[in-house]
């Protein structure tokens, strides 16, 4: 028997220790080799650690909650080894544990049985044939049948993480000796879980050539955007349906009446406040969109809190929100919005005037943009973008027919939470506000 000494991962270039979540085995307890024995936390991560060896747990050297260095021994375990001996945790500079896909993740294994250096040379050469990981026992059984770099990596893995277990190279072997090919029976699934641990593995890579490249820490603004984001992203099933909207009547109204508006009310006429004005009301209509999800409950509200998206000048955004828009008119909101907006780019908002938003606008159109797929603000279940207004042939249809004309057209683009929101719900939300613009009024401002 000997003792193999488990140790906390490498989990990434920057990251240096993790704390432990969660023991998944107690001491005296027997484990299999690729059995998920603990989850870890870092500071970006959460990875689930299996057992790079078969055998028995004797110690467990790390509490819950406590935080280990990467290196330091957090198991014992022992193994069939005739040898007696101490095995150690090997590293291998390329290796790291690779953030949780899904429910699986991957972690630096061990080679737990004394090698030569001529052993070492070809199971290396092995190795780095391709990005796969090789366990001892694999090496050697294909170092024994004589199995090429390149029938090795042909071999589809059914272990964790598409890992190359005993069983599959001896299924391998089977096929060879009846002639028949098994690598091109699972060659586009290899290809397929190669490319992808190919970018796992490029994404997680950090160079450090100082002559071509400059690190920048990010801002606290940018560090919460990120999260926020992030957060959205895994949170919410996003949807995204996008509409072409003609804007020629109420583009032309605008022209007609901005310098007037500005003279009488102080304020410039943007197309800001009346898309805010258009959902406001129609979220009375679609009250499904005016909600959040908590668990399996929907939270309809009540009031309607409109945000604006908001670009600033070091690149980072925020959202202030127009309580109750829709209790205002057209030079309530034009008010509002430009007084939340420009008090956004000088920083001056207070802490209430960026939350409790139900609905959220993001006009891209400033930009250039056509259009975008948004990330849902959580805990909104819906987020609008408006691209650019761009003059366009298009099919006017009249009683005396149809025709060629110069018109104003937009883009919009809805993205929703499907977990609440279905297509027809979305996209009808969607539809009702491409007619509102399109059959604009100005009786109604």
């Amino acid at each position: 028997m000997a003792i193999y000494e488990l140790v906390m991962p490498k989990m990434g270039e920057s990251i240096f220790e993790a704390t432990i979540l969660n023991w998944l085995v107690e001491e005296g307890q027997e484990v299999v080799q690729d059995d998920i024995v603990l989850e870890v936390a870092t500071d970006k991560v959460d990875s689930e650690i299996p057992s790079p060896v078969s055998g028995r747990v004797v110690e467990l050297r790390a509490n819950v909650d406590e935080v280990i260095k990467v290196g330091e021994i957090i198991a014992i375990i022992e193994v069939e080894n005739n040898s007696g001996e101490t095995v150690h945790k090997l590293f291998d500079e390329a290796e790291s544990v690779s953030p949780k896909v899904e429910e699986t993740s991957m972690v630096e294994n061990a080679v737990i049985h004394p090698v030569s250096d001529e052993d070492h040379s070809a199971t290396l050469a092995i190795k780095e044939s391709d990005n796969r990981f090789y366990s001892p026992l694999v090496r050697m059984i294909a170092e024994k049948e004589n199995i090429s770099a390149g029938e090795l990596a042909g071999i589809h893995g059914s272990g964790l993480a598409g890992r190359i277990t005993k069983e599959d190279v001896m299924t391998f072997l089977d096929h060879r000796k009846e002639g028949k090919d098994s690598s091109t029976e699972s060659i586009s699934e290899t290809s397929k879980d190669s490319l992808i641990n190919g970018f796992k593995e490029n994404a997680s890579k950090v160079s450090h050539n100082s002559d071509l490249e400059e690190v920048i820490e990010m801002t606290r603004v940018r560090s919460a955007i990120a999260d926020h984001m992030m957060h959205s992203k895994v949170v919410a099933a996003h949807v995204t349906s996008v509409i072409e909207t003609d804007m020629t009547k109420i583009v032309n109204w605008r022209n007609r009446n901005k310098d007037k508006f500005f003279k009488q009310f102080g304020v410039k006429l943007t197309f800001t406040p009346i898309f805010v004005k258009i959902i406001a009301e129609l979220l009375h209509e679609f009250p499904y969109l005016n909600a959040t999800i908590d668990g399996k409950k929907v939270i309809l509200k009540k009031y309607i809190n409109v945000g604006i998206a908001t670009a600033l000048s070091d690149n980072t955004l925020i959202v202030p929100v127009v309580k109750n828009a829709d209790r205002y008119n057209l030079v309530g909101l034009a008010g509002q919005c430009s007084d939340l907006v420009n008090r956004a780019r000088k920083n001056s908002l207070s802490a209430d005037e960026i939350r409790q938003g139900t609905f959220t606008l993001s006009n891209i159109g400033t930009f250039g943009n056509l259009f975008g797929t948004p990330l849902i603000n959580q805990p909104e279940v819906a987020i609008l973008a408006t691209g650019a207004i761009v003059k366009k042939p298009a099919v006017i249809e009249t009683e005396e027919g149809d025709f060629i004309g110069i018109r104003h057209k937009m883009f919009m683009s809805l993205s929703f939470d499907h977990r609440l929101i279905d297509g027809y719900l979305g996209g009808s939300f969607l539809k009702a506000i491409s007619d509102k613009l399109e059959d604009f009024d100005d009786d109604d401002f």
